[in-house]
């Protein structure tokens, strides 16, 4: 038997609360995370899914790129019942100025959702994606509306993220939770499932050429 230390992040237990200063919109707020309760400047969104996830730095490459992807798709994770968070150890203040740069040159421009600020590093230590260079790895945590997470990927820092699979993973999460059901791979949302156990998955299989 494994013995696990039960502040390990894993799969199916609590994921670690969060707590600290955010940009949202062209404001430095408090935001917190703790048993599926979002708390920004003081208002609670609770019972949603959390997509968490962190990037190196502002100011640098591939990372604009994965924010901007995010914010493009906001839409569609609202329709999943799913708020996003981004986060990296850089201050509220370079994550706003890096919102009032433009995208032409190296900025972000306006972005939906919000960037926490993680410069103690407490937050990427808690969810061990922190290098040992001081900067977070490409980690994106799904957590569901009881808090408990149910998906995590970690890249290094040299291949961006693919969003359209997080929203995926986000609706067989849900469809799984109400439903009973389990979804085979590469499953859509529309697609056929399975019943989760060995005469039920017969019908699914006898399907599959």
């Amino acid at each position: 038997m494994c013995d696990f230390d039960e502040t390990e992040v894993r799969v199916g237990k609590p994921a670690p609360p969060i707590s600290g200063q955010a940009v949202v919109g062209q404001q430095i707020v408090d935001l917190s995370y703790e048993d599926g309760k979002l708390v920004i400047d003081g208002k609670e969104d609770a019972g949603k899914y959390l997509v968490l996830f962190f990037y190196p730095l502002d100011f640098t490459f591939v990372c604009p790129t994965e924010i901007i992807a995010f914010h493009n798709k906001v839409a569609e994770f609202k329709k999943a019942g799913a708020n996003v968070v981004g986060v990296s150890v850089d201050s509220p203040f370079t994550h706003l100025a890096w919102k009032n740069t433009p995208r032409c040159d190296g900025g972000l421009g306006e972005i939906d959702f919000p960037l926490l600020a993680d410069l103690n590093k407490l937050a990427a230590s808690d969810y061990e994606v922190l290098l040992d260079d001081g900067i977070a790895a490409r980690g994106v945590f799904i957590i569901d509306g009881d808090g408990i997470l149910q998906s995590y990927t970690v890249n290094n820092l040299g291949v961006g993220r693919n969003v359209d699979e997080i929203i995926r993973l986000i609706e067989g999460f849900k469809f799984v939770a109400e439903h009973g059901e389990v979804c085979p791979a590469n499953w859509n949302p529309g697609d056929k499932t399975m019943k989760p156990d060995p005469v039920g998955s017969q019908e699914y299989f006898s399907d599959v050429e």
